[in-house]
């Protein structure tokens, strides 16, 4: 199947290559980078960062932010449940726990377990774009970002819009035994709206989403709700307020300890809120102070109709304090910031535990030298249960003549275990470990860009040296599994993106896109009889092959992933979506798994077959 698809989508490229040109539909060069201290406009950035904007996200035959994410090269999502309910991301071959998400900057991740770091409560189509800054990320957001960031930037409405989204969708397949009646189906409403009053910004979206699985226990319901407001007071000092909620409940049937939880059920709720504000103190002078919490309830119940027995309820919370400054002179910006955050978690297994970390960072970008952009910084931690420690690093970018640009980058990092990791009881599964130490990193990357007319192509080689590697292990079937720092990790990787818009007629725009990753992990264990819980699903190879076609009011878009697992037998998803746009209401049918390919993302999963999605959006602004 791969070779056939591939085969086609080559011939396809190959009959518009010499058609005329035409510039890239989304123009990213002045999308300025949501880092916390300096500002840096995409077409100087120094690393490995890619952008999903709001025209690539309509277009792509997706319903939740973890399908989006999983059509960006080297982005591993692993899906225990559909319709975005329960997934882990990782990037460039690291851990879940190792990427750090944020919302307009601010830090979200969940600190009970990197698990429910994608309970958003941020509904698809309030999405400005998805950042997703790979390498070691630690001076730029502190600890836990040690392969990477994704900063998910909502969007800011200076023109009133409304935008209402309904669809739904099925399977077409009977319920299992004992699931109930008829067929496997769900669907969805979302509702977002932007406001401008005077010198203010206002932004709300509310969005709930129902299934009744697709296979036994499966089923779930999802409701969020945001708001996103921004005050400007005067000419030198604005105020941005965020808030969002989501509920979350859903089956958990072999989500995490198969085959004995086939009654699983999970509840999870999240608040987010923050406060912050910018301040022109002089004009080479910005302040940008913020504060933000994390609040999450997790309700894990083994057997969903009796609560009285092996159900596990968490409480977690994440406050932090955060202070950013950015002074431009002559010689370039200098960046500096610090941070306070302050964790806990209540929990029926995990116990009751809390830590402090506070964080100081330093940064200097400057573009003083011909052709020559530079980037280097440091961040400086104290944590409460681990002590000091520093994560500096350094980019350098050179363009060239002919549109080409090669960059180099070095930089360390480190993850702190969650509390899961260190505290876990959940005999016979799983078990946590308190001596654990944290995980420190060190990435080496190369890479060269060409970008013009309508084309895209990036290549690169990454080298990634972890010390005090956390696995879950376990030496026989019979034991549960426990984590241990087991020794150092290398990994290589190795990517090449390449992307083409085509301007066929006036009113006729063809796009693809191919993309691979080859990725080599290397683990330096302290004894080989470990049997790994993530080796299995560590991904190995990973292609990401695209085409869509404008032709007027209507749009086709083909997205096909390969991916090819340490352990695992190689899988091919096929998702297709056609739509016909008119000036405010766009009507669309789309097909995920269009080749009924049956596999597994994690563990004892297998993600649904072939979905069927028909759906509508009312848009006045946009």
């Amino acid at each position: 199947m791969f070779k056939q698809s591939f085969t086609y989508i080559f011939l396809l490229s190959s009959i518009f290559f010499y058609a005329q040109e035409t510039p890239v539909a989304e123009q990213l060069e002045e999308v300025i980078l949501q880092e916390n201290r300096l500002q840096i406009p995409f077409e100087e950035a120094t690393r490995n960062i890619q952008v999903i904007g709001k025209e690539t996200i309509k277009k792509l035959p997706i319903s939740s932010v973890n399908e989006a994410l999983s059509y960006v090269l080297g982005i591993d999502v692993r899906q225990r449940g559909p319709f975005g309910s329960q997934a882990d991301v990782s990037i460039d071959g690291g851990s879940f726990e190792q990427t750090i998400i944020l919302w307009n900057g601010v830090k979200i991740s969940d600190v009970q377990t990197a698990h429910h770091s994608l309970n958003l409560p941020i509904p698809l189509h309030a999405i400005e774009r998805i950042e997703i800054i790979k390498g070691p990320a630690s001076r730029m957001y502190g600890i836990n970002a040690l392969t990477g960031a994704i900063n998910i930037v909502t969007k800011t409405s200076y023109t009133p819009f409304v935008n209402i989204h309904a669809y739904g969708g099925s399977s077409f397949k009977k319920k299992d035994k004992g699931d109930g009646s008829g067929i496997y189906a769900g669907g969805g409403v979302e509702a977002s709206a932007g406001i401008s009053i005077g010198k203010t910004q206002h932004l709300f979206a509310l969005a709930t989403e129902k299934a009744n699985g697709q296979r036994y226990n499966t089923a779930s319901e999802n409701k969020k709700a945001l708001y996103q407001g921004n005050y400007k007071l005067n000419d030198k000092n604005f105020i941005d307020v965020m808030g969002g909620y989501v509920a979350n409940e859903f089956g958990a049937n072999a989500y995490y300890a198969a085959p004995y939880d086939k009654e699983a059920y999970e509840l999870v709720n999240t608040l987010v809120t923050s406060v912050g504000s910018k301040h022109y103190i002089t004009d080479n002078l910005i302040i940008k102070p913020r504060l933000s919490n994390r609040y999450n309830e997790d309700d894990y119940r083994f057997y969903r109709d009796d609560i009285s027995k092996a159900r596990s309820q968490h409480y977690t919370n994440a406050f932090m304090a955060e202070l950013h400054g950015v002074y431009t002179s002559a010689v370039g910006d200098f960046g500096f910031g610090y941070e306070a955050r302050f964790e806990e978690v209540n929990s029926s297994n995990l116990g009751k535990h809390e830590r402090k970390n506070q964080g100081w960072f330093a940064e200097y970008k400057t573009t003083l030298f011909d052709n020559l952009l530079l980037n280097a910084g440091a961040y400086f931690n104290y944590n409460t249960d681990y002590g000091f420690d520093w994560y500096p690093g350094i980019e350098l970018a050179y363009t060239l003549p002919k549109h080409w640009k090669i960059n180099v980058n070095l930089g360390s990092s480190q993850r702190i275990p969650s509390f899961t990791d260190l505290y876990l009881n959940q005999r016979p599964g799983n078990i946590g470990n308190p001596n654990l130490q944290p995980e420190a990193a060190w990435q080496y990357e190369a890479g060269a860009t060409y970008k013009a007319n309508g084309m895209y192509f990036y290549a690169g080689a990454f080298l990634r040296d972890i010390s005090n590697f956390i696995d879950w292990t376990r030496i026989v079937p019979e034991e549960p599994y426990q984590p241990f720092n087991v020794g150092n990790q290398k990994m290589r990787g190795l990517h090449v993106s390449w992307q083409q818009n085509l301007k066929i007629t006036k009113n006729d725009v063809f796009t693809y896109q191919v993309n691979y990753q080859y990725l080599s992990p290397k683990k330096e264990d302290r004894t080989n009889e470990l049997i790994s819980k993530y080796v299995l699903e560590s991904l190995k190879h990973q292609a990401i092959i695209g085409v869509s076609y404008t032709k007027n009011k209507y749009l086709l878009s083909w997205q096909n992933r390969w991916i090819k697992r340490e352990l695992n037998d190689a899988y091919w998803v096929s998702d297709i979506k056609l739509s016909y746009r008119m000036p405010q209401l766009e009507l669309y049918t789309q097909v995920s798994n269009l080749f009924n390919t049956r596999y597994t993302e994690a563990g004892a999963v297998p993600m649904p077959t072939r979905w069927v999605n028909l759906g509508l959006r009312y848009q006045i602004g946009l």
